[in-house]
């Protein structure tokens, strides 16, 4: 597994984050446990901030689809980005946290009234409207409070990214945004214009997630700012703020070959002057949303190993005690992983295993045909580069809780996340009077 941020190998052999050793986090918070260095994490932060707002006076906005909790958003609030949220949970999450919201944006392809009414009230900084439905209720709904709402509009560019199918986002046949080619992106623009109660800023563009290749950033840039153009000339009207989404790919295994934040601001910002430049008008101001490539590296997540099965001549199978309930994304997108043994991260692999979750499920595999040392029940196995998509994808499936999170830092480890106990799966569920064995039992305790 290829060390980075924080990580290291103490004298005891052990793996050790933000001076944390691995092994005493498993035995104090228990696992499956997500771990996020917080080094690792501000300085992501700050590798975007430097590159895009310090040398160019570009937005940063942090995808907080990719992690987030309470921790987080005063994380990314300290670090001078805004966020990027796409829900009322979500919302709502970063108002309690007292994250300033006049940087958030507000995305999604289906808000809700009162999800819209909520960024109203909230007066965030940008809602970001993703088609004519959204439009034309957001701007009754402003009305009704009189106010005005500050918008851009979402638009498909018609770019096939090279990334796995379910994350492209940016092709004309896309659930996301309004299409240029046809025309229904330029009709938006004009009904926008034409409102009382919104405000028309600029227009965001999402091409897709894990991807490598610059060019595909400098050729959606380009395409973009051929209809900023194209709408100056038929409206007299010119977006001030072009936002190009993210999707910058991180290192997972060996293979990926991530650019480096600088090279992806200076592709885009650098696209943008130029076509700008070229059409002889002002560049709008460029905005990115990076998610994963802020807070993936910056997670681990510790597993104990419990059965392991050979099958002689066919697999050897590692079975650890979480999988795609804390982990979806192997199931989902067939995503690759690395990891060690964090109790003997010194030692050589010795063996090709692959690494099976515990639900009912063939296809809950978190790593297929990795080279580990020998392993026995009850090691504690680190897989890497889990900050991304985990957390926030977990889910309930035969009945597992969900893992704690710890923050580590500086040698100390503070619970950002609480472990969901048996309790809190049936916290939830109501027993109709019908069904109650105890048909004296009243409505309060049968909960």
């Amino acid at each position: 597994m290829k060390l980075h941020g924080t990580m290291r190998i103490n004298e005891r052999g052990h793996l050790e984050i933000g001076g944390c050793d691995t092994v005493e986090l498993a035995r104090r918070f228990g696992t499956p446990l997500y771990v996020l260095d917080e080094q690792l994490f501000r300085q992501n932060c700050r590798d975007y901030y430097a590159a895009f707002t310090q040398k160019y006076g570009a937005g940063v906005i942090y995808a907080a689809k990719a992690l987030l909790n309470l921790a987080v958003c005063r994380l990314v609030e300290e670090e001078g980005l805004g966020l990027d949220l796409v829900s009322g949970g979500e919302l709502y999450t970063a108002r309690q946290a007292r994250f300033p919201m006049g940087r958030v944006y507000f995305h999604g392809n289906n808000k809700s009234p009162e999800e819209l009414a909520l960024a109203l009230e909230y007066k965030v900084g940008r809602i970001v409207v993703d088609n004519f439905y959204e439009l034309e209720l957001l701007n009754r709904l402003a009305g009704e409070k009189h106010t005005a709402a500050e918008i851009i509009l979402r638009l498909t560019p018609g770019i096939e990214a090279h990334t796995h199918e379910y994350i492209k986002t940016g092709q004309i046949d896309s659930k996301f945004g309004l299409v240029i080619e046809n025309g229904q992106a330029l009709a938006a623009i004009k009904r926008a214009l034409e409102m009382k109660n919104v405000r028309l800023h600029g227009f965001h563009c999402h091409i897709g997630s894990q991807i490598f290749e610059l060019a595909s950033y400098a050729h959606c840039a380009r395409v973009m700012m051929d209809f900023v153009g194209q709408v100056h000339r038929e409206t007299g009207w010119l977006a001030g703020e072009l936002n190009l989404g993210g999707g910058l790919g991180i290192y997972y295994a060996t293979g990926d070959r991530p650019p480096t934040v600088q090279e992806y601001a200076d592709t885009l910002v650098g696209a943008v002057a130029a076509a700008a430049a070229e059409r002889g008008i002002k560049a709008p101001r460029v905005v990115v949303e990076p998610g994963r490539s802020i807070c993936g590296p910056a997670g681990t997540t510790l597993y104990t190993v419990g059965a392991i099965k050979d099958i002689p001549g066919v697999r050897k199978y590692v079975a650890v005690d979480g999988g795609m309930g804390d982990n979806p994304r192997p199931a989902l997108y067939q995503a690759r992983y690395e990891a060690c043994v964090a109790n003997r991260a010194d030692q050589s692999p010795t063996e090709v295993v692959s690494v099976a979750g515990k639900c009912c499920e063939s296809g809950d595999m978190l790593i297929w045909d990795i080279a580990l040392p020998s392993l026995e029940a009850g090691d504690i196995l680190a897989v890497s580069c889990t900050g991304a998509y985990n957390y926030t994808m977990a889910m309930n499936y035969n009945r597992l809780p969900r893992p704690a999170m710890v923050l580590v830092g500086d040698g100390r480890a503070d619970l950002i996340v609480a472990r969901e106990t048996y309790a809190d799966l049936i916290s939830h569920d109501r027993l109709p009077a019908r069904l109650r064995k105890d048909k004296r039992l009243s409505v309060a305790s049968a909960r």
